[in-house]
């Protein structure tokens, strides 16, 4: 089985759908969205990363019956919720794939205040921002139904489970723990991502102890839909 994880904002399926018909030519796929998003109930109440990495393992648990391991995949927060899974629960994963993501995103002060931002005045706030972070150029004039959905799904979302993530991220970072971790890492990167640029990447693939590094030209931070035959072809590659 292979888990999927999306960015602060989207949707799985706006995410990983274009992924989906050649990720199945090869695994069973369980995606999961962050509360109030997608296909999630709001969250009762305030949430870390790691307990976001508990409620995955949950669903996993749920969906199969049992507690066996499985592949991973995460862009942007989903693969940062796959470094606490690696961490916190290695035993889980066999191999992982963190897309567009970092052992540490951005500064804690910034995202306070986007959380802030969203819950004073809706994420409607944020959209304009993300739509200029997301997206490789030209991407949303030759793909613009992929863009549409995505933009769509944050538009959807819950203001306070937006907030309640970007206050999770705050306090994400496992620089220092990386060494921990001895499963086999795929880091995929964006040549255009602004949010987690190259160098986020490189330091999780230096820094666990069997990771590499892919670069992907012209892509920003939501490689699985801006490039997904080449992310697809990644991850058959990677956890095959």
């Amino acid at each position: 089985m292979l888990v999927l994880g999306p960015s602060l904002g989207t949707s799985t399926a706006a995410l990983w759908g274009p992924c989906l018909p050649g990720l199945l030519e090869s695994f069973d796929v369980l995606s999961w969205d962050l509360p109030g998003h997608g296909r999630s109930a709001p969250a009762a109440a305030d949430f870390t990363m790691s307990e976001l990495a508990e409620g995955v393992l949950d669903a996993v648990d749920a969906t199969l019956g049992a507690r066996v391991p499985v592949h991973y995949a995460g862009d942007s927060i989903g693969g940062a919720v796959g470094l606490h899974l690696l961490l916190d629960h290695p035993d889980r994963i066999l191999a992982a794939s963190l897309v567009c993501t970092g052992a540490r995103i951005g500064e804690p002060g910034g995202w306070s205040d986007r959380a802030a931002l969203v819950e004073r005045s809706g994420v409607d706030a944020v959209v304009d921002g993300s739509r200029q972070r997301w997206f490789g150029p030209g991407f949303a004039d030759r793909h613009r139904d992929r863009a549409d959905a995505l933009i769509a799904s944050l538009r959807a979302a819950n203001p306070v489970d937006y907030g309640r993530a970007c206050r999770a991220l705050a306090s994400h970072d496992v620089r220092d723990r990386l060494p921990k971790i001895t499963v086999p890492v795929l880091a995929v990167a964006g040549s255009h991502d602004r949010p987690t640029p190259v160098a986020s990447l490189q330091e999780i693939a230096d820094g666990v102890a069997h990771g590499r590094l892919e670069v992907l030209d012209g892509v920003a931070h939501l490689a699985p839909a801006e490039a997904p035959q080449e992310v697809t072809a990644l991850l058959r590659d990677h956890h095959g």
